[in-house]
C-alpha cells in the first residue's frame, strides 16, 4: 500500500482553473443536525462533513477503571506476601508465581493509563488523541509477560540440577490464595477480552498466573506426599511453556496493529466489493483500513464517481459511511470523491 492515503494518483478535478482533491469525512454523530449542514451537490466536488455521522465516537472503550484498581490492589498484597513465602520455604514456584503477579501489577498499571489516554481528546500535535496508546499497551503487555516466563523457565532448568528442600504444604496453602486473586481478577476482565486487545493483554496475564497457581498447588501437593522437589522447576517448565503458546497470539495480534494491518476480522476486499456496489461508484483506489485504538477503526478510500448513474456527493458519502458502520464497524472513514478514472485500475485497492 502507498504511504499516502491521499496520493494523487492523476485522478484531477477542474475547479476554478486549479487542480483540487476533494476529500470528504464521515464519523459517527448521533446528535448531529443534517438539515442545518446539507449541501445539495449533483456533482463529485465540494466539501460535505457529517451526513447524520459526526465527531463524536460510538465505539469508545467501555470504562474497566474499577477493575483495574481492584486488580492492581489485589496482586500488589499478594506479590508482597507471595514473594516472603517463596524465600522462606525456598520454593522456586512460589517465587516464580510472584514473579508473574508482580508483572500483573505493571501490566494492569500499563494497560489503565493507555486506556485513560485513549479517552484524551485530540489536538494539533495528536491529531487523532492518544487512542494508539492502548495497542501498545497490549504489546507491552505480551513483552512482559514473555519476558518473566523467560526468566522463570532459565531458573527452572537450572534448579533441575541444584536441588533444594522446599515446603510442599506452604506451597499450596500460599498457591491457593494465588488462585482466588488472580481469577477474581481475571473474572473482572472477562467481559471486554474478546473485543478489545488492550482488555485482552490484561486478562491473559491474570488468567496465566492463576493456570501458574495452580500448577504450584500441584507441585506442592506431589513434593509433600513423594519428597521429590525436581517436581518444583519441572512444573515450573511445563506451565512456562502453555503460558508462552497462550500468549504467542497476544503478541502477533497488537504487533500487526502497531504496524497497521487490517484489524482481524475485516476482509479488505468485502469492504472493497461493499464500496463498489454503491450506487454512483464506479471505481476505487487507495483503500487504507487500520486500527486507532484497540476497538476502533479508521478507513480512508478514493471513490470513483459513475457519471451514467449521477448521484449527489452527500447521498454517496452517506450511504458509504452507513455502510463501513454497520457491515464492518469501521466508525472513522474518509472518502475523497474523484470524477474521473485514475490512470491506474479504479477496481484495485491500492493503485
Amino acid at each position: 500500500m502507498t504511504p499516502d492515503p491521499h496520493h494523487d494518483c492523476a485522478c484531477d478535478h477542474a475547479h476554478h482553473g486549479t487542480t483540487v482533491p476533494h476529500e470528504h469525512h464521515a464519523h459517527d454523530h448521533a446528535d448531529h443536525d443534517h438539515d442545518d449542514h446539507h449541501h445539495d451537490h449533483d456533482h463529485c466536488d465540494g466539501h460535505s462533513h457529517g451526513f447524520g455521522f459526526g465527531h463524536q465516537h460510538v465505539h469508545a472503550p467501555a470504562s474497566f477503571g474499577m477493575a483495574f484498581a481492584v486488580g492492581i490492589t489485589l496482586n500488589t498484597a499478594y506479590v508482597a506476601g507471595e514473594a516472603l513465602w517463596g524465600v522462606w520455604a525456598h520454593s522456586l514456584s512460589l517465587l516464580a508465581d510472584a514473579g508473574h503477579n508482580l508483572s500483573d501489577v505493571l501490566g494492569l498499571a500499563g494497560a489503565w493509563l493507555a486506556q485513560v489516554l485513549a479517552t484524551r481528546p485530540s489536538s494539533a500535535r495528536f491529531t487523532y488523541g492518544l487512542r494508539r496508546s492502548t495497542i501498545l499497551s497490549a504489546l507491552a503487555n505480551a513483552m512482559i509477560l514473555l519476558l518473566v516466563t523467560g526468566g522463570i523457565v532459565w531458573e527452572s532448568v537450572l534448579r533441575l540440577f541444584s536441588h533444594q528442600n522446599v515446603q510442599g504444604e506452604v506451597i499450596s496453602w500460599v498457591a491457593l490464595v494465588g488462585i482466588a486473586v488472580n481469577a477474581v481478577t481475571a473474572l473482572l476482565f472477562m467481559k471486554g477480552a474478546s473485543s478489545d486487545l488492550n482488555v485482552r493483554g490484561a486478562f491473559l496475564h491474570m488468567a496465566a498466573d492463576a493456570v501458574m497457581a495452580f500448577s504450584v498447588v500441584i507441585a506442592g501437593l506431589l513434593i509433600a506426599f513423594t519428597g521429590y522437589t525436581i517436581i518444583d522447576p519441572i512444573m515450573s517448565l511445563i506451565v512456562s511453556v502453555s503460558i508462552v503458546i497462550g500468549t504467542w497470539s497476544l503478541l502477533r495480534s497488537s504487533l500487526d496493529l502497531a504496524l497497521d494491518a487490517v484489524p482481524a476480522g475485516i476482509d479488505p476486499d468485502a469492504v472493497q466489493a461493499a464500496l463498489l456496489s454503491l450506487d454512483g461508484v464506479s471505481g476505487l483506489h487507495h483503500l487504507h483500513i487500520w486500527a486507532m485504538s484497540t476497538t476502533e477503526t479508521a478507513l480512508t478510500v478514493h471513490l470513483v464517481c459513475d457519471p451514467t448513474k449521477p448521484v449527489s456527493t452527500d447521498l454517496v458519502i452517506a450511504r458509504a459511511a452507513e455502510l463501513v458502520r454497520t457491515r464492518f464497524d469501521i466508525a472513522h472513514p474518509t472518502f475523497q470523491l474523484e470524477t474521473q478514472p485514475s490512470v491506474c485500475d479504479t477496481h484495485q485497492p491500492c493503485c
